[in-house]
């Protein structure tokens, strides 16, 4: 019976490009599929795998060029990419590229877009929780998945170390993180939809100035700033998964790792949890 058609490659490869050789870094995070068509008949056919590149060695290339173009636009990234499998291997006949983006939008500090933090565009679920008896209510607002990252301007050093740790400290990473939180109401403020705003405004606005030594210390400072701005809310809790970045090791071809290339992963993640209250 013949074999009507093939093709092959590696698909879901993640990938976090980092422009960052000037103060105002670029982020361009990217799910990638790289498919392959060309003379791999034979490895359906008769199980002869001698022609086939494998996929491994995809993945691999698609971290290479990302890596060596961390500034192309994405369809001149998906072009070099192609290329590369074209120059390189004469039985490759065509390429496939499919890169979905995951698209960061500057964080506004004083209305200044910031030069290194992020939030998710088209973020989070606003939500509303309310208790009510005939003898009174509690109000809740919150916001679920709320997501942001910066590229810079953030470590982690000097915690407990023992025979069981094997994570190295640095004072220079990326953050990222989606945030649960939910802040309760003492009295209702003039209108719920500004106050809204400005406790989005005043959490990001610590998180994008202010270096953070950890996740901990991140999210204490953000509860300050939000009781701080709106006077009406009682307490605030923050959940807070650190998104991992994690960096990507090319030194088996030739490339040094320079903090631009990284690969995307929440599975495990920390959970770092707090609420912040009043005296």
């Amino acid at each position: 019976m013949p074999l009507i058609r093939n093709t092959y490659g590696k698909g879901r490869v993640r990938i976090m490009r980092v422009k960052r050789d000037e103060a105002r870094h670029e982020v361009r995070e990217l799910s990638v599929q790289a498919m392959l068509s060309g003379a791999f008949g034979p490895s359906y056919t008769q199980g002869d795998n001698r022609s086939v590149i494998a996929t491994d060695t995809v993945k691999n290339i698609v971290n290479i060029v990302a890596r060596d173009n961390v500034g192309l636009e994405n369809e001149a990234y998906a072009s070099a990419l192609a290329r590369t499998f074209l120059d390189r291997y004469e039985h490759v006949e065509k390429v496939d590229i499919t890169a979905y983006e995951t698209r960061w939008a500057r964080i506004p500090i004083n209305g200044a877009p910031h030069d290194h933090s992020f939030v998710l565009d088209g973020n989070g679920k606003p939500f509303v929780k309310l208790s009510a008896t005939r003898e009174g209510s509690t109000v809740t607002s919150g916001i679920s998945g709320f997501t942001f990252l910066k590229t810079t301007e953030s470590g982690w050093e000097d915690y407990w170390f023992d025979e069981n740790t094997t994570l190295k400290p640095t004072n220079d990473r990326l953050f990222a993180t989606a945030m649960e939180a939910s802040w309760l109401w003492a009295s209702a403020p003039a209108s719920y939809e500004a106050a809204n705003a400005k406790v989005i405004e005043a959490a990001l606005n610590v998180f994008a100035t202010t270096y953070s030594p950890g996740v901990q210390n991140t999210l204490y400072l953000m509860g300050e700033a939000v009781l701080a701005a709106v006077p009406e809310i009682s307490e605030i809790s923050m959940a807070c998964p650190n998104k991992h970045y994690l960096p990507i090791d090319l030194s088996p071809f030739g490339r040094g790792f320079d903090k631009q290339v990284f690969t995307p992963t929440d599975e495990p993640h920390g959970q770092i949890e707090c609420t912040v209250g009043r005296d």
